[in-house]
């Protein structure tokens, strides 16, 4: 009840939407199934292949600790969002959890390729970024007369304007 009346949306929840809506799941969870034990007789119960998977990529896009993520999932609701936790119904995997997923995936050599898949479903669609270039864009005191022996204006010569809320100052 207590986000229902937020109007306004983080970066990091309109982030998740964006990875939400652009990655193939149902490609990547048939991809790591063939690895997944859901048939283990001993130990904890496998999450589903889904919800871990998203709570690796939330480890990797975030840059997070097993440890740190669980307490992240706890903490945000953008990511408890991105996970579809619903605390009435359900829990957050522990650390424990994602680092035995973790290791099915590096034993599988599948990390590799989720990376590249990751990477790759970032670049098709315009959200990552391979290089820049740094501009000097330092704005120095000039004279006001701009006139030349023609007495006109240089067509190519502009002045800046600060804008605040719509009204040039």
């Amino acid at each position: 009840m207590e986000y229902g009346k937020r109007y306004r949306k983080t970066r990091k929840k309109e982030f998740l939407e964006q990875m939400e809506e652009i990655i193939p799941w149902g490609e990547w969870v048939a991809g790591i199934e063939p690895f997944y034990y859901p048939d283990r007789k001993r130990g904890r119960k496998p999450r589903g292949i889904e919800k871990m998977l998203r709570m690796y990529l939330l480890q990797c896009l975030f840059n997070l600790s097993d440890k740190g993520v669980e307490d992240a999932i706890y903490d945000s609701y953008a990511m408890r969002k991105f996970m579809g936790i619903n605390f009435l119904d359900d829990k957050v995997p522990d650390a424990t959890i994602l680092l035995h997923f973790r290791h099915i995936l590096e034993e599988n050599h599948a990390g590799e390729a989720m990376f590249d898949a990751i990477n790759n479903v970032l670049e098709v669609n315009g959200l990552i970024m391979h290089g820049g270039t740094i501009i000097d864009a330092t704005i120095i005191n000039a004279y006001n007369s701009t006139k030349k022996a023609a007495k006109a204006r240089d067509p190519e010569m502009h002045q800046t304007k600060k804008v605040m809320n719509g009204v040039v100052v």
